[in-house]
């Protein structure tokens, strides 16, 4: 039995299409399907049914994809630890990352990771944070990047950024050439904001809640793109993240304003599966993220150092994900590269 089958038989069982599958694995979406019926070929029975949509595994094929995950799991954690012998870090590494993270931000580290270790293969996809958490429960990811960390149950969550919120204007707006504003300045202002079930709309609410400051809010989103478009064209102003809006700051589209008495910040975290052995091209890539900042360069670095970087790994126990972008998905290979069309 080829190992390599085995492989796309679970890449395909994860993502429930032979496309998205050999997608993944670089292969074709014909190598993949004669793959998986090589394996049923040779186990006598059915191990998807292909006549659902998205596909199914039988029963079979659930009994042979929980166990065949377990043992790609322990082949690559042999793997990992021969390498280790002599320094060299490689395999996959897997990461689902929320939209506002950033292309910018993370492509630096994209660049960075594959120039120190060009025998690893980094693998970076873009997602609604729900799909992000699902990538990594359901082991099609090894680390996601989110805000607002969960922790608990089969999620573990490490500190990684702490991202200060600046209030964000239209260059003509009467506080736009200001350095810094009370919240207070807020009060009746017309506001462009998060939709409510997101966590970062409840922070922002009890914030002004405190302060009793009342906005008027005009338009609500679920994500920080389209929020910076109705600033733009003058619908509003917002309390974003510093670092979201600096490529609008740079080109002069929008002006962002600190905020002198309230220490108001969005945390992003690196979360993965409890209980997950890490190969040691996650660790290196995890310990880049954390300290990597340092190495960027140009106007990415400029943005990130207005955030905070957490300096080393530590346990969080933070709250729920929010939404921060619209859905779809972005994969980036260290071998081809695709440009959103939305961000």
């Amino acid at each position: 039995m080829h190992l390599r089958f085995v492989e796309i038989f679970c890449e395909v069982a994860q993502r429930r299409s032979f496309s998205r599958g050999a997608s993944a694995l670089e292969v074709s979406q014909s190598s993949a399907s004669q793959a998986v019926s090589h394996l049923e070929k040779r186990l006598g029975t059915q191990l998807i049914d292909r006549s659902k949509r998205p596909l199914e595994l039988t029963p079979a094929g659930e009994v042979y994809y929980e166990g065949c995950r377990e043992l790609l799991d322990r082949f690559r954690a042999i793997e990992d630890r021969v390498q280790a012998i002599h320094d060299r870090v490689a395999g996959p590494v897997r990461v689902a990352a929320i939209y506002s993270v950033g292309l910018m931000q993370m492509e630096q580290y994209v660049q960075r990771f594959e120039s120190l270790y060009p025998d690893a293969d980094l693998r970076l996809e873009y997602l609604h944070p729900d799909r992000v958490y699902q990538q990594v429960l359901g082991d099609e990811a090894d680390l996601g990047l989110v805000s607002y960390p969960r922790h608990g149950g089969d999620i573990e969550s490490i500190d990684w950024q702490e991202q200060p919120m600046v209030l964000v204007v239209p260059p003509a707006h009467r506080l736009a050439g200001r350095r810094s504003v009370s919240i207070a300045e807020l009060d009746g202002e017309e506001y462009v904001g998060f939709t409510r079930e997101l966590t970062i709309r409840r922070e922002i609410d009890r914030q002004l809640k405190r302060a009793r400051v009342a906005v008027q809010v005009v338009h609500e989103f679920d994500n920080i793109e389209t929020i910076k478009r109705a600033i733009e064209i003058g619908s509003g102003v917002a309390l974003l993240p510093r670092p979201t809006v600096w490529p609008e700051i740079s080109i002069g589209t929008l002006a962002a304003i600190d905020l002198a008495d309230v220490d108001l910040v969005r945390p992003l975290g690196i979360v993965h599966r409890r209980n997950r052995q890490l190969t040691t091209a996650v660790r290196k890539f995890i310990e880049l993220l954390q300290n990597g900042d340092g190495d960027l360069n140009g106007h990415t670095a400029r943005a990130l150092s207005r955030g905070r970087t957490k300096p080393a790994v530590q346990e969080r126990r933070g709250s729920e994900t929010n939404g921060h972008q619209p859905t779809a998905t972005l994969l980036v290979t260290p071998r081809s590269r695709k440009k959103s069309k939305r961000d």
